[in-house]
């Protein structure tokens, strides 16, 4: 099967050096970083701003990668020094990348009196002039916006709309075959001339390339999409049907193959993807666009996905992939406002809103997106991507009464409850029941998702864990911690959980051996730190042990945790009357409760 082998080290550096604007867009993310993108500067912000002051701002929002508010501070300083050439290129830049395609034309216009040669502008003029039908002037443009293999490839496929738009489909199919490269090169070619080829009305040539690319990677939507559709006009709708289904065991229930198989079922003979020269354009753009996101090329994705999105504003795949996009530089405000713009009318629309409310969550607007879950669940209450999309937010919110009914409800609407990828969902509801104080219930949901998963390290550790906090089983606790331990090594949780668990059974120096490495693997956790302080203080480390609390209390720990942490460092631990291992041993002698 043809595969796309973008080196990811070589898209990175080529994304880097054709935007030629260093730290504008390829600035690094923080873990968590503070997602800053809804809170655009108004008017008064940036007349208030001196030019330095503008620059500064501008370069802070680039590094947040704010697009919009990096482009409206670098405008701001273009005003107060118009004949600055970097600042020209940063503005630019960054409109583009912020999706203002119309300013950054004009700005294009600009840098192209200066340097006639700056192959991002000609791309964005040419794009420009495509989507005016201004075809010859469009070619001009885009044919000299050539720097590798990518923005070869791209401009290329433009060119050739460019060639169809002006009504020579045999220039635009010639060009485009001409074009040599990269093992990646020809599943673009066969496509994009399949589909000029279909516009153009001569179907049998179109087949001849569409089914050509489709041979060589039938799992690649588009590709699987547009012949199918060729089938349902030339050939019959049983063909297309069995490319549908083929698609649908690769990839179940993509909404879009979902819709288009039911339509092919019913006999209708389905339109060719694209309709024009534009929306070929688009297609080229959100096709490259989208493997550069998934292969570590973001800055020239973000370019050619909002050229994509100029040219066609309400293409379905291209909002969804600058949306995840967004998502994966965890900037959620701006990912929010591309999944709004999917139109009601698509078959993503469900899938928009899914996201859509995830992302909410993530910006803190958590009851916003349990209200659009909710309403999607109403619509259908067997949708389990959603109903479990929303006990994992109720979950992250510690409304745990809730997310155990949510988790209950989607659980009961599987097809398939035993199915073995579905050990997450009964170990999700395991904790929600565990902190809701139902714990028989959480026994037997974690005993439940280790019959699906038997080795799945984090329910171990969950279910082992817990036993060794109450006193009980804890020697199949601590077994269980230690296979947990065996299978992540370097999860600093899970590392917890054991040197914790030594603890609670009086070994306090192989607590402190473990909580040590825990620490190192997340220094920053407030729960680790105030682990290890208690483990310090039991083997006479008092001085480090309150270090280790005032660290924990400074992290920022649980309301709950807060005022306990507080108290040790005042006054340490207590005397040591009573262990885990003791407690369990009463129970077996029947002394305890």
């Amino acid at each position: 099967m043809f595969s796309i082998r973008f080196n990811r080290w070589t898209i990175a550096a080529f994304a880097f050096t054709a935007l030629a604007v260093p730290g504008t867009l390829s600035a690094q993310t923080p873990d968590h970083p503070s997602d800053n993108s809804a809170q655009f500067p108004n008017s008064h912000d940036l007349r208030s701003l001196t030019m330095s002051g503008s620059y500064l701002a501008a370069r802070h929002a680039s590094v947040e990668r704010d697009a919009s508010s990096a482009a409206a501070f670098y405008r701001s300083a273009l005003r107060t020094d118009p004949k600055n050439n970097e600042l020209l290129d940063r503005a630019f830049i960054s409109s583009l990348a912020d999706g203002d395609i119309d300013e950054a034309v004009k700005l294009a216009d600009r840098i192209l009196t200066l340097d006639k040669s700056n192959r991002v502008a000609r791309l964005v003029i040419g794009v420009r002039d495509l989507k005016l039908k201004k075809y010859a002037a469009a070619q001009l443009n885009i044919n000299q916006s050539i720097r590798g293999p990518i923005t070869d490839l791209v401009a290329t496929l433009l060119s050739g709309w460019a060639s169809y738009g002006a009504g020579d489909t045999k220039t635009a199919v010639a060009n485009i075959d001409k074009l040599t490269g990269p093992e990646w090169y020809p599943i673009f070619k066969d496509l994009h001339s399949g589909m000029i080829l279909e516009l153009a009305g001569k179907e049998k040539d179109a087949g001849v390339r569409l089914e050509r690319a489709y041979k060589l990677d039938d799992s690649m939507l588009r590709v699987a999409d547009d012949y199918a559709r060729w089938l349902t006009r030339n050939k019959d709708d049983a063909a297309a049907t069995a490319v549908y289904e083929a698609f649908d065991k690769k990839l179940p229930r993509h909404p879009l193959v979902l819709e288009d198989l039911r339509e092919t079922r019913a006999g209708k003979k389905m339109p060719p993807l694209v309709d024009s020269a534009q929306t070929g354009a688009a297609e080229a753009l959100y096709g490259i666009g989208a493997t550069l996101t998934r292969r570590g090329g973001e800055d020239l994705a973000l370019v050619y996905l909002q050229l994509s999105l100029y040219l066609a504003p309400n293409h379905p795949l291209a909002l969804l992939s600058l949306a995840d996009l967004y998502e994966s530089v965890k900037k959620p405000a701006m990912a929010i406002k591309v999944y709004e713009r999917m139109p009601a009318s698509s078959p993503l629309k469900r899938n928009a809103q899914i996201q859509l409310a995830t992302n909410l969550d993530a910006a803190d607007r958590s009851e916003e997106a349990i209200k659009i879950l909710k309403g999607v669940t109403a619509e259908d209450p067997k949708d389990v991507e959603a109903i479990m999309a929303l006990g994992n937010i109720e979950r992250g919110r510690k409304k745990f009464a809730d997310c155990t009914q949510t988790y209950a409800q989607g659980i009961a609407a599987m097809p398939d409850a035993n199915d073995k990828g579905n050990w997450v969902y009964y170990y999700y509801r395991g904790i929600c029941e565990e902190r809701s104080k139902q714990w028989n219930k959480a026994e037997a949901d974690m005993r439940k998702a280790l019959d699906l998963q038997p080795e799945q390290p984090h329910v171990l550790n969950y279910l082992g864990y817990s036993w060794i906090d109450q006193g009980i089983n804890l020697d199949e606790g601590m077994k269980m911690i230690k296979r947990a331990v065996d299978q992540r090594p370097d999860d600093g949780y899970i590392v917890d959980s054991l040197g914790w668990a030594y603890y609670r059974i009086g070994n306090y120096d192989d607590a402190v051996k473990n909580l040590e490495r825990a620490i190192d693997l997340k220094p920053e956790d407030p729960t680790i730190n105030d682990h290890l302080g208690d483990a310090y203080w039991r083997v006479g480390r008092t001085l480090e042990a309150k270090f280790q609390w005032a660290h924990a209390r400074d992290l920022k720990p649980e309301p709950e945790d807060l005022p306990k942490i507080e108290a040790k460092i005042a006054n340490g631990l207590p005397d040591d009357t009573s262990s885990a291992a003791s407690a369990d041993k009463k129970k077996e002698d029947g002394k305890g409760g």
